[in-house]
Formats: C-alpha cells, sequence, structure tokens
C-alpha cells in the first residue's frame, strides 16, 4: 500500500474513531453503517481523483460532490431525477428533514429515536467532517490541522451525552488522530529513502549518518512515544485540576463538604442557583401577592416549573414543544373521577421588581387568566412567556384543583402507563450504589410505592437525623447526593433531589417541582409571597390520583393530609378582587433570561427551559467562575493553533525593533535582521545552514526561493552586513535593515502559491526555535540544580567525619 493510500484509511479511520462519540445519542445505531459505507465511498473518490491526478481544489470538490451524490440517493432519492441527480426538490427536502431532525433533537431527551431528520443531521455531519479531515491529511498533506474538525465531532458530542463512557470515546478520538499523524510521519519519511539512525552504532564503525538497519522505525517510535505521553497528560493533568464545578447538588468544596467523592463536571440550572440566592437574601422582599377562595393556604404552593431529567450532569427541565394556551386547561394526567377534588379559584399580582418568563400557579391549574404572550407545556402544566414575555406586574386569575386524595386510593394505585414509567424511572448510570441501597434501606417492609415514598419523606422531615441549612452550597450530580445523604445537611434543592432520585431507583415516577410556598397571611386578607419562600418539593406520580406533592424538607412547608392521619379539608367561599403588590423598591436582582432559541420562538415550538425562581441576585445562568473557566478553556482550546503565527509575529516585532544606538547595539540589529531573514526562509521551505558563510547563504536563498532582482540585491546586502560585524575591526552600522528583510519575505512570498503562503502564517516552521528553547533552559536548569545538589554533598560530606571524630 502507497503512503498516499495508507494515509487516506487512516484519515478516514481517525473520522470513524471520533464518530463513535455520537453513538450514545441516538438509538438504535444503525446509522452508523451506513456512515461507514458512505465515508468509505467519499474517501475513495478522493483516493481516485489523487491518482489521475486532478488539481487539489478539484479533488476536494468532486469528493464534495460525490458526498451529495450519495446523499441523495439515500435520502432524497424519489425527489432526484434518475434517483441520484440533486436539484431544486433534493434541496428542499434537505431543508424539510433537517428542520425535523431540529425539532426532533429539541423534543427527545438521550438517547432519541433515529428520525429520517436526526439520521440525516448525523451521517451528513460524518461524511462533512470527513471531508474535511480527508481534505487536510491527505490531499493537502497537513494531519496536524486535521485534528480541529475531529475535535469538534468530538465536543458536540461530548456536549450532549451525559459523560457516562466520555473517557472512553475520548480515548478512540485521540487513538485515531495519533493514528492519522504516525502515518503521515512514516509517509514523510519515506519520501527521504533512508532515514537517520536512532539506534546506537557498534564501537569502531564508521557511519556515514544513514543508516538502513532498523532507523527507520526510530522516528516511529518517537512519535509514539511523545503521543502516549500527551494522551497520558491530557488524561491525568484534568484529574489534578479544580472542576468547573456549580451544578445542583455538588456541595464539594461549600459548606460543610468534604471534599471527596467526584463525579465530574457539573454544570449549573437556573432556578435552583438563584433559589439559594433568594433564601439567603438579607432582607424578604414581595414578589407576589394573592387572595384566594380556598379555606386554608397551606396546600397553596405556588409552582412555577419542574425538573423532570436527571442525565448524571444536571437536573432540568425536558425539552419539549408548547402550544396555545387552552381554555379551559385538559383534565390532569392520571387523575381519576373518583378521587376527591374542589376547585378554587386563586387572584395573584405580580411584584414590579419581579420579572421572569414563567408564570407561578397553584398546581394543578385547570384556567388560567392572563393579558399578554404565553405559551403552554403541558406535560409540566405551566405557563411560559413569549418574545419577551414576564410576569412584571402581571395580574391574573387561576382556577385550580385542591386534589385530596386517601390513603388507600393511593396505596391501591395501579402500575403507571410504560411509557410514562420509562421516561421518569431513569437515572444515570454513574448513580452510586449508595442512593439505591440507601432507598430500599428506608423502605424495608412497605407494601407498596405509596407506603415506600412516605417512609422516604419521614426519613428525611423528621426520622433521619437531617437538618436544614440554607448556607450549604447548591449543586448537582451523583456524587453529591451520595455526600447529602452521608452529611445529613443541606436546604430543599438537596431533599427534593435525594428523595426524587430515591424514588426513581425504586420504580416510582418522580420529577423535582420549583415555586414557592403559600406565604404569610396579611391583615387585609391577602397573602404575600417574598424572595424567602421560594422552594422546591418532589413530585411522584401515582396512577388515578396524578402527580403529587410530598415534603421531605424539615422545616419548610406543609406536610400532605394524605401522608398522615386525615385531616378535614377546608371549604371554599368568594374570592375578593386582588390587589395589586405596593413593592415599589427598586430590587438588585435579575430578572430571569429567555434562552429559547429565537429560530424556535418563531415557529412556535420552544422549549421547556427552566427559569430563575426569584430576583435574587445570581440567579441568572450559571456561576461566574464556571463562565470565566469556560471561557477560558474555549480561549486556550482556539489560541492552541494560532501560537506559532502570535511567537512568530513577537519575534520580528523585536528582532526588526529600534534598538540602541551604540556600536554593540547596531551590531545585535544586524544580526537579529539576519536570523529573521534565515527564519523566513525557513518558513519557506529553506532550511537553514549554519555550516555555510553569510554569503553563501544568501546565494542559496536566492536559488532556492527563486527571488527576483530586488530581493535578491536585499539578502547580499544583509549578507555583506553579517560579514562585516562578523569580521571587520571596526564594523559600520548598516542603514535599511528592516526595509530589506521585508523585501525579502515580499519576494519568498511572491515565489510560491496562497496555500503555501497560508502555511508560512499560520505553521511556520521556525517556530521549532521555541522547543530548542525551552529545551536548552530545562537542560541549563537541571544543570544547576545538579551543581547545587553536588555543592551541597560536598559540604555535608567534609562535615561528617570531622563529626565523626568528635563523637569518637
Amino acid at each position: 500500500m502507497s503512503g498516499g493510500a495508507r494515509l487516506a484509511v487512516c484519515a478516514t479511520a481517525a473520522t470513524l474513531m471520533a464518530s463513535g462519540s455520537l453513538l450514545p445519542l441516538v438509538d438504535p445505531a444503525t446509522w452508523f453503517l451506513q456512515a461507514i459505507i458512505l465515508l468509505v465511498l467519499q474517501s475513495g473518490a478522493g483516493a481516485l481523483a489523487r491518482r489521475v491526478p486532478l488539481a487539489r481544489p478539484l479533488t476536494v470538490a468532486v469528493q464534495a460532490l460525490v458526498s451529495l451524490l450519495l446523499l441523495t440517493l439515500v435520502f432524497a432519492r424519489e425527489q432526484a431525477p434518475a434517483g441520484i441527480v440533486p436539484g431544486p426538490d433534493v434541496f428542499r427536502r434537505f431543508g424539510l428533514l433537517l428542520e425535523a431532525g431540529g425539532n426532533d433533537v429539541s423534543q427527545y431527551m438521550i438517547p432519541a429515536p433515529l428520525s429520517d431528520g436526526i439520521r440525516l443531521m448525523l451521517v451528513g455531519g460524518v461524511l462533512v467532517i470527513g471531508l474535511a479531515v480527508d481534505a487536510l491529511a491527505v490531499t493537502f498533506r497537513m494531519a496536524a490541522p486535521a485534528g480541529l474538525p475531529l475535535l469538534a465531532l468530538y465536543s458536540v458530542a461530548a456536549g450532549l451525552s451525559d459523560g457516562g463512557a466520555g473517557w472512553l470515546w475520548f480515548l478512540l478520538a485521540a487513538a485515531g488522530y495519533l493514528l492519522l499523524l504516525l502515518a503521515e510521519g512514516r509517509d514523510r519519511l519515506s519520501q527521504w529513502g533512508r532515514v537517520f539512525g536512532g539506534a546506537a552504532r557498534a564501537p569502531g564503525r564508521v557511519s556515514g549518518g544513514l543508516e538502513s538497519n532498523g532507523g527507520a522505525l526510530a522516528p516511529v517510535r518517537t512519535g509514539r512515544r511523545i503521543g502516549a505521553v500527551a494522551l497520558g497528560i491530557a488524561l491525568v493533568v484534568p484529574l489534578a485540576l479544580p472542576a468547573l464545578d456549580g451544578g445542583l447538588l455538588d456541595g464539594s468544596g461549600g459548606a460543610g463538604g468534604d471534599g471527596s467523592g467526584g463525579g465530574g463536571t457539573i454544570s449549573a440550572v437556573n432556578p435552583l442557583v438563584a433559589l439559594q440566592d433568594s433564601l439567603n437574601q438579607p432582607e424578604d422582599r414581595e414578589v407576589l401577592s394573592y387572595r384566594t377562595n380556598a379555606e386554608t393556604t397551606d396546600e397553596m404552593y405556588l409552582r412555577i416549573v419542574s425538573l423532570d431529567q436527571f442525565d448524571g450532569t444536571t437536573w432540568k427541565t425536558t425539552v419539549r414543544r408548547i402550544q396555545d394556551v387552552p381554555s379551559p386547561l385538559e383534565n390532569p394526567q392520571g387523575l381519576r373521577p373518583d378521587v376527591r377534588r374542589t376547585e378554587i379559584q386563586t387572584n395573584i399580582a405580580a411584584a414590579d421588581s419581579y420579572a421572569q418568563n414563567w408564570l407561578p400557579m397553584p398546581f394543578p391549574a385547570s384556567q388560567v387568566e392572563i393579558d399578554g404572550r404565553w405559551r403552554y407545556e403541558p406535560v409540566g402544566r405551566a405557563l411560559v412567556g413569549d418574545r419577551g414575555q414576564t410576569t412584571r406586574g402581571a395580574q391574573y386569575k387561576v382556577k385550580s384543583l385542591v386534589v385530596e386524595p386517601t390513603a388507600e386510593q393511593l396505596a391501591a394505585a395501579p402500575e403507571p402507563p410504560d411509557d410514562l414509567r420509562r421516561e421518569f424511572t431513569k437515572v444515570p448510570d454513574s448513580l452510586p450504589q449508595l442512593v439505591a441501597d440507601r432507598a430500599r434501606q428506608v423502605t424495608k417492609g412497605a407494601g407498596n410505592p405509596y407506603e415506600q415514598a412516605v417512609k422516604l419523606q419521614d426519613y428525611f422531615a423528621s426520622d433521619g437525623g437531617f437538618t436544614y441549612n440554607t448556607q450549604v452550597r447548591a449543586g448537582s450530580g451523583p456524587s453529591a447526593i451520595e455526600r447529602f445523604l452521608k452529611q445529613k445537611e443541606g436546604f430543599c434543592v438537596h431533599f427534593s433531589f435525594a428523595m426524587a432520585s430515591m424514588a426513581r431507583t425504586l420504580g416510582i415516577p418522580a420529577r423535582v417541582a420549583v415555586g414557592f410556598t403559600p406565604g404569610t397571611a396579611q391583615g387585609d386578607g391577602s397573602m404575600s409571597v417574598g424572595l424567602r419562600d421560594a422552594h422546591a418539593w418532589p413530585e411522584l406520580y401515582f396512577e388515578g390520583v396524578g402527580w403529587t406533592r410530598f415534603e421531605p424538607t424539615p422545616s419548610r412547608g406543609t406536610v400532605p393530609d394524605y401522608t398522615r392521619a386525615d385531616v378535614p379539608s377546608g371549604d371554599t367561599d368568594d374570592p375578593d378582587t386582588p390587589e395589586p403588590s405596593t413593592s415599589s423598591e427598586p430590587s438588585t436582582a435579575p430578572s430571569a433570561s429567555d434562552t429559547c432559541p429565537p429560530d424556535q420562538k418563531k415557529q412556535g415550538g420552544c422549549a421547556s427551559i427552566a427559569p430563575a425562581i426569584a430576583t435574587g441576585s445570581g440567579g441568572d445562568g450559571p456561576p461566574v467562575a464556571m463562565i470565566v473557566g469556560v471561557s477560558l478553556a474555549a480561549l486556550l482550546v482556539l489560541a492552541l493553533p494560532l501560537l506559532p503565527l502570535l511567537w512568530r509575529t513577537r519575534a520580528r516585532a523585536v528582532r526588526l525593533g529600534s534598538g540602541g544606538r551604540t556600536p554593540a547595539d547596531a551590531a545585535a540589529r544586524t544580526l537579529a535582521a539576519w536570523l529573521e531573514v534565515t527564519d523566513t526562509a525557513w518558513d519557506h521551505g529553506i532550511a537553514p545552514d549554519e555550516s555555510q558563510t553569510p554569503r553563501k547563504a544568501a546565494a542559496r536563498i536566492v536559488r532556492a526561493g527563486q527571488l527576483t532582482s530586488g530581493p535578491a540585491e536585499a539578502v547580499h546586502r544583509l549578507a555583506a552586513a553579517v560579514e562585516q560585524v562578523l569580521y571587520a575591526p571596526h564594523p559600520q552600522p548598516a542603514a535599511g535593515l528592516a526595509e530589506d528583510v521585508r523585501r525579502v519575505q515580499d519576494g519568498l512570498n511572491a515565489s510560491v502559491g496562497r496555500l503555501t503562503r497560508l502555511r508560512v502564517t499560520l505553521a511556520p516552521r521556525s517556530a521549532a526555535r521555541v522547543v530548542w528553547a525551552v529545551s536548552d533552559r530545562w537542560a541549563a536548569f537541571g544543570e544547576r540544580w545538579r551543581d547545587r545538589a553536588a555543592k551541597r554533598w560536598s559540604v555535608l560530606a567534609r562535615k561528617l567525619p570531622r563529626r565523626a571524630g568528635q563523637e569518637g
């Protein structure tokens, strides 16, 4: 197999190895076999085009055309003439499929079903990345930059998956990239014929510097070692660095945390970060006021949204479709007619300082009357503002049901529907075994899911020795739940998330609701809800009753009547007209941001996105530390490929600077200008030769660089100035050094093609001097330490005999 063919095979293999990271995102994974076949055909088209041979841009164009034909054959053959020729109908079909795929991605959680739209996105994406890798590594023989599209492919998959086996996909992607680099290195070495041997020569053997026995393997072995060391550093260094932590239940580094555990990087979810800030506000500002015709307000939890997806990284709302607000709302899911319920009406007024795009309401609401642009999310039974609509100053009426099931009805609840149970009992594979073991231990002896739920609630609220503390850092993630169960200290976020997770391990559908507790009664008969009433609680599903509230947080809210001895429920009367909040004091807290993508907003298909709970500061978005850390990491990734360019630009500016005016300074400027010329020639493929005199080196640069008269004369003038500095008794400073250097650079650029100039700019070969400088400094550093250690040892050695003689 020729070097080019071997490189093409390695490029295809590297793309497929990186594409493996997409496998956990979709079920089934049959798309991958299709991607393999199409990618091999695409690579084969490139190999044939290079064998003709065609110009490099034409080779890439041929591969792109073949890829388009293949995608047309697979996804749009009914719209294409002859089943393969792309036309307007084909591109219209692609647009519809991509739009449908985007909607499917926003609707389903991972792993998503393999629809035609998602299949086109996956297969087409792999072909695009494969084309980029093949073009860079094989057609243009630049394997190193080919790692960027591979990194982009892996990053997309890593950002969407739950990270359960992320290390495995990283190893595969990294191994594919190293394989590509090694193949390119072997191909380059093969073009030299025999290469410099790396093995030690036998004593007495005379060598001309070109060894044939095993020498060709030495650079490859070196490359393998470098690759292994780099890969090892990439895996080990992050373990020693602080995680970008800030999720929902991660207490590492926070108050009361022991720092143990681990469990990966956890990202924040807005409502619960804001919730803790709200609970710790020094002043309890009013955000809502309401009047209700319910006789008791103990059950008047104002629910905003539910967090129903726990993927091992965050607790968040599942991405779902929204629709126009129906009137009335449909019946609550799973609620049977024989379960007692009472409809009440509540008139609510939001403060002018409280602005977020989700509407606090009693649950389950049956009808909502509100002005403005509001949409309805049916699974969570929540209202979300559209096109910037917020709760600021809103006044609205909500009819809702007070559902009063009996313990017998809950205990006799049948199995929930299969699709609901699958979705709401899902836990990540990384969830520590302690969570499920503790759930079984706490619920031992329970005869049904209802009794298990009550035992879990009582364990957290009273029997387990837990304490309520709002200063414990909010966080998320499996290891954080494990720490909370061990430390037994936290606030409502910890209690609700832990109980929901434990309920799911028992097979009970569970989610977490976020909102406000009933608030404080006022003298005029209204209720006032403040920042410190922000709360989170678990909701468990029982067929026949529906989503049912539980209260595991000690000293917060009220324990539902159906989890204790029966308590009579109150009657209702006519509601009074609500009085709007008179809170005019400015709030220092930000409103929740609308994070719905603009294109989905226009189409009315926005997904549920968790809101900020209250107007407490810091509640909108991830923590500042996470934003700064992620931004720095992204800048580092983007800056790495530009480091050679930045170093080269800086070196050129220093070398051609003005400097001093003494003869020594003039000599230094002349030598620096000559070094810049030799490095510029090196960047253009003319390697420096230290054995040649400046005059011979100048002639070599003119000949190899095919310089015209102007740049050639500039090179010879610079060489003459260097010889005068090196050999003349009294060297005279030369004028116009910087201008001559620029003439030489322009001449070399004019003699090469556009792609070569791009490579000279982005990947200058003279940047190797940085590696040499670091190596020299490291060697000098080691030498100094060895000398210092030897001196100390000699001093200690001189003292030891003296002390021994004194002791004798």
